[in-house]
């Protein structure tokens, strides 16, 4: 396989130089009416001419003589080539480009919608140009196709896979690691150097979204829930104590499991608790 070959053209400005003193001889040809020194300067002009090429800052020239591959030009500036090259210019620049929002199965199979941006910019000219037919196109497919491979390989969260170490809602760096090795590879054969890949967009398909919302919220409730039971076993155990301690009253076990409850039920309660007033004895 072929490679990309830096050369450095002749310098541009001789070339000016000399097609201005051919237009000189020309003119002083015409007033001196020597046709012959007319003649043999339109040819050198001509070729003068065809040769100038212009590369602008970060940009570049892929030459080729009669398809044969001859080099690239990467530096920028007025330079004169061989006539007969055919020149195709590239740019170099940093390039941005943002996936469609496409809808894939994660690991679990749950479907979800993801899409990446990537940051890019040509490095191997000879492989962007003559590796692939349009480097551009070849992008566009071969991102999508590393987005459906990444989405495949990890599941959405946690809920349905509580052993996996890395998830694609939460392990965002590991995720675009991987995201970017894999584009990477894919795009090599390209010449394009991937300066950055991430996930740009990342939810569950409008089909089980809803779905997935309230299983996240019916397990924020349990985890909320056991942490309210946890205090207030506390809060319980510590006034049963204090209440021993202090001997401000005895309980028997009936009594103590009666006060246990309606302490549990004030404190684990949803709504406000509505006191009721013993005006008799603490029997009845």
């Amino acid at each position: 396989m072929k490679t990309e070959k830096i050369i450095t053209p002749f310098n541009g400005y001789v070339a000016v130089g000399l097609l201005l003193i051919s237009l000189a001889l020309i003119v002083y040809g015409v007033l001196a009416k020597i046709d012959v020194l007319v003649i043999a300067l339109v040819l050198p002009m001509a070729v003068l001419i065809k040769g100038l090429i212009v590369i602008g800052p970060n940009n570049s020239a892929v030459l080729a003589l009669f398809g044969e591959y001859k080099g690239s030009v990467k530096q920028n500036g007025l330079f004169w080539i061989n006539p007969f090259y055919s020149r195709s210019l590239l740019s170099l620049r940093a390039k941005n480009f943002e996936s469609e929002k496409i809808k894939v199965n994660d690991k679990l199979g749950n479907p979800i919608l993801i899409s990446v941006i990537l940051v890019w910019k040509v490095k191997d000219t000879f492989k962007s140009m003559y590796e692939v037919d349009n480097y551009e196109n070849f992008i566009k497919i071969q991102t999508d196709s590393a987005v459906r491979k990444l989405a495949g390989s990890f599941p959405y969260d946690h809920f349905e896979d509580e052993t996996a170490s890395i998830t694609l809602s939460t392990n965002f760096e590991d995720v675009n690691k991987a995201l970017e090795r894999e584009v990477t590879e894919r795009l090599e054969i390209a010449g394009i150097e991937v300066i950055e890949s991430r996930i740009g967009y990342l939810a569950y398909a409008p089909e089980i979204a809803h779905s997935m919302l309230r299983r996240q919220q019916a397990s924020a409730v349990v985890a909320a829930r056991h942490k309210i039971v946890e205090g207030a076993v506390g809060m319980v155990e510590s006034a049963l104590n204090l209440l021993a301690d202090k001997k401000i009253i005895e309980f028997d076990e009936d009594r103590k499991a009666t006060m246990v409850s309606n302490l549990m039920v004030v404190l684990c309660g949803d709504s406000e608790t509505k006191p009721v007033i013993n005006t008799g004895t603490l029997n009845q």
